[in-house]
């Protein structure tokens, strides 16, 4: 994309003023380098997303930012719900609380290494992995409502997982005011046997070393140290939240006319969040985002299952877990004056500062965890809300690298047997039933991750902790 469209305000933020049917700004906020290597359609989204109504203060692409259906990937906007604003299926997305976790082991780097063979193994044995890949779990009627309703908590208490676990999740766990009531049965039957398991694409779990600590003090209260051992799990919704959003898009367009809405683009698909249609996709997004924290709390279950076989006495403790795919009820600042709002953010995580939110003592002192996925075989990041977030962008960072390349070409590009010889040869071991899948997420398919961390420090979304090196990679 040419950076030139934008007007350069600050280092690390570039502005699109209004113009057109725009409301707000438009801004990317990126280094020069980043901006020139986005697909031209981020500026067009994002230009798209400062349309809708009710939208405050200014329509955000992050670093990572690229080509997504409605929002950008990376895209961030907040809107009013006493000015008209609406809530969109396409800027939450298909994949709803898609989100990353992380585990910190007491063991050591090398102390997987001396059974890195056989540990990858039976990860891949006790994870489910793939397309339509199924668990252990199956749900009934009741159980499904259960779960929707009380997400990570209902994990916890089926068994999957320890109580103090859920102060170490957004919401603690639960989402409140979600309504599995209205899920359609198509989305419950999607999602009866896939609780558990990680489905396909850039979805994986992977064992990580601290390979580096950039803030000793952030690193202590988050119980990270070099050359620790550590889990990160990503994954989301599976089958149910593609199929919430596969219905509210479609039905949401239709309605649009009729609340007096013109769309600048049928992917932005949207109602008034006080409208009937705009509460009721507010209430089953908000069951998508429990079965999401269900789901990745059950994988820590059998991850946890796994590390006590290999390492028997092994602590594995949650550092905490953050969602990307969601929209939520937060108050923040505008224009010095505290308003309630509804933050979409796609493709993008909450980065509250010391003291914001509702975190646990260790925490709320240094700021939320922000958990940056790498592309598998390259680094991934522990990054710590900055209070300069707030006025930057809504209290929000990046979410990962970004795809520089579709999957088709990198398909095109890779083979998976090829990228696993490579990785292997770094020390690294991949697991996956889809050689295609492997090839489609080759770490040369995503931009650099170590640039957009920089950039996102730089610009005050959030600041470096502690880098971290894959061992282990159980991909979809």
């Amino acid at each position: 994309m040419d950076p030139s469209q934008f007007q350069r305000i600050a280092p690390h933020r570039w502005q699109l003023p209004p113009t057109g049917g725009m409301r707000v700004p438009a801004v990317i906020i990126a280094d020069e380098e980043l901006i020139a290597a986005m697909d031209d359609k981020v500026g067009q989204q994002i230009r798209n997303v400062a349309c809708l109504p009710g939208i405050v203060r200014a329509a955000y692409a992050m670093p990572d930012a690229h080509w997504g259906y409605g929002f950008p990937i990376g895209g961030v906007a907040a809107f009013d719900p006493d000015e008209g604003g609406v809530i969109s299926a396409g800027g939450v997305g298909f994949d709803i609380s898609c989100g990353v976790r992380l585990l910190a082991t007491d063991l050591t780097a090398d102390q997987v290494r001396g059974r890195q063979q056989d540990f990858a193994h039976e990860l891949s044995r006790a994870i489910p992995a793939g397309v339509g890949s199924r668990g252990l779990i199956h749900l009934d009627d009741a159980g499904m409502d259960a779960m929707l309703s009380r997400g990570a908590a209902w994990a916890v208490a089926e068994g999957y997982g320890d109580a103090e676990d859920l102060a170490r999740i957004e919401e603690q766990g639960c989402m409140t005011g979600a309504t599995p009531e209205l899920v359609s049965e198509k989305a419950k039957r999607r999602q009866r046997d896939e609780m558990g398991t990680l489905g396909s694409g850039n979805h994986y779990l992977e064992v990580q070393e601290v390979a580096q600590v950039f803030d000793k003090e952030a690193a202590a209260a988050y119980g990270l140290s070099k050359g620790q051992a550590v889990v990160m799990i990503h994954c989301g919704s599976r089958g149910l939240g593609h199929q919430i959003g596969t219905e509210y898009l479609r039905e949401m367009a239709l309605a649009a006319p009729g609340h007096g809405i013109a769309l600048p683009d049928r992917e932005l698909a949207c109602a008034p969040i006080a409208s009937p249609l705009g509460q009721r996709y507010l209430g089953v997004m908000r069951a998508g985002i429990n079965c999401a924290l269900a789901n990745r709390q059950i994988l820590t279950y059998l991850a946890r299952a796994v590390l006590e076989r290999f390492f028997p006495g092994v602590r594995a403790p949650l550092l905490y877990d953050v969602s990307h795919n969601t929209c939520k009820e937060e108050t923040h600042e505008i224009d010095g004056t505290p308003r309630r709002l509804f933050v979409h953010r796609k493709g993008a995580t909450r980065a509250f500062g010391p003291g914001m939110g509702h975190m646990p003592p260790p925490l709320s002192a240094i700021g939320q965890p922000v958990l940056i996925g790498g592309s598998m075989g390259t680094e991934s990041w522990v990054l710590a809300g900055d209070a300069r977030s707030e006025a930057a962008a809504l209290s929000s960072a990046c979410h990962g690298a970004g795809r520089a390349m579709s999957r088709h070409q990198a398909a095109r590009t890779w083979t998976g047997s090829g990228i696993q010889n490579d990785l292997a040869a770094q020390g690294i071991i991949i697991k996956s039933p889809s050689r295609r899948g492997i090839a489609e997420e080759a770490p040369g398919a995503y931009k650099d991750v170590t640039r957009v961390v920089e950039v996102a420090e730089k610009a005050g979304l959030a600041r470096r902790v502690a880098r971290l090196r894959p061992l282990i990679c159980i991909k979809g």
